[in-house]
This record gives structure tokens, C-alpha cells and sequence, in this order.
């Protein structure tokens, strides 16, 4: 399906000249919209790692002090081997090629490699794809959602079709189960 014109979708396309082990792109945040007054953002940038893994969206605290964020609450999180209470935040978060989302929950977590973590919250809102042809890691996002994507239906040398099972009637019309008509021989 082709995004037409002037249609509302966003998008960006990273890639990458080798395959990639980790999916990183630049990032920026601001206070959130609903909470600046109708000023202008002012942006902060980051570099954030994309987890599929992960609920929602982290941010570090360098990033909760290089915005000068203000704590709205506190959550309970489960990492990868604890549960805690974490500070939340309301925030902007800029991604690639102009694509933004507003008023963004996020959670204040120590991190390591990035000082940002994009979560399923994000990730789940839109289509999510990752190629790595010819040795290169090639990453796309479009929100919202266009298409489901389906990369079985899409390949021209894959047989798609399902032969009955073999306890279904055969379908030469017999009335036999399969496994004892044309699917004798047949693991």
C-alpha cells in the first residue's frame, strides 16, 4: 500500500553500512507540550537505543538533568532482574526526519550504552521494520500504523498453501481420512 500525499503518516529510514547488533538512532526531548505554555521547545539532544523488549520508553538521568525535567510521580518498573520505583515524566520526544510524539510518559532508569530507551509504548504505535540485505542493517519506522507487513505473503518462492492434515477427510471426495487415501506414505 502507498502512503499517498499529504497523508498524516511519519517516517524515517536509518541505515546502517554493516550489520548492527543494536538499533540506535538520535533523538531529542523537551518538555512536554502541555506543559510548557505554548512556548517554543527547546530541544535537547540524545542518542537512544530501540528495545522491543521494554514496555516503555527510559530516559537516563543525564537526560532528566540536561532538560531540567520535573518529576510528575512515581511508577513501579520491572527490569530485566528487579522491580523498583521510578520517577515518571511527561516529555516530547523527536525522532528522526521530523517525527514526533507528544506528551510521552517515560521513566527515569540508570541505562548503559544510551542515555535514552525507546519502549513498545512507541514502538507498538506504528510499523517497525528491520532488514539487513547485503550485510547492512537497514531500520524503518512509519506511525501511525499503514499496513500489516508480512514478509511470508510477500515472497514469491514460498508456497503458501496448507495440505489437509492427516486425520481431514481427503479431498479426492473419498470420505477416508487422508492418512489412509492419499496420504499413506506420508509422515
Amino acid at each position: 500500500m502507498a502512503i499517498p500525499p499529504g497523508s498524516p503518516y511519519q517516517s524515517f529510514t536509518a541505515t546502517a553500512t554493516k550489520l548492527e547488533r543494536e538499533l540506535v538512532t538520535p533523538c531529542a526531548i523537551s518538555l512536554a507540550a502541555a506543559t510548557r505554555g505554548g512556548t517554543k521547545p527547546q530541544l535537547r539532544e540524545f542518542q537512544a537505543i530501540w528495545d522491543t523488549g521494554a514496555t516503555n520508553s527510559v530516559i537516563s538521568p543525564a537526560v532528566v538533568a540536561a532538560c531540567g525535567l520535573k518529576p510528575i510521580g512515581m511508577t513501579q518498573v520491572h527490569t530485566s532482574n528487579a522491580t523498583c520505583l521510578a520517577e515518571q515524566y511527561i516529555v516530547d520526544i523527536y525522532l528522526p526526519n521530523k517525527v514526533v510524539f507528544q506528551n510521552v510518559r517515560v521513566t527515569n532508569q540508570k541505562l548503559t550504552g544510551t542515555p535514552m530507551l525507546i519502549g513498545m509504548d512507541i514502538i507498538g504505535l506504528g510499523d517497525f521494520a528491520v532488514t539487513n540485505k547485503g550485510g547492512k542493517t537497514t531500520f524503518s519506522y512509519r506511525w501511525p500504523s499503514g499496513e500489516r507487513i508480512d514478509f511470508v505473503k510477500q515472497s514469491p518462492h514460498v508456497d503458501h498453501t496448507v495440505g489437509p492434515g492427516r486425520n481431514s477427510p481427503c479431498p479426492c471426495g473419498s470420505g477416508k481420512k487422508y492418512k489412509r487415501c492419499h496420504g499413506q506414505g506420508k509422515p
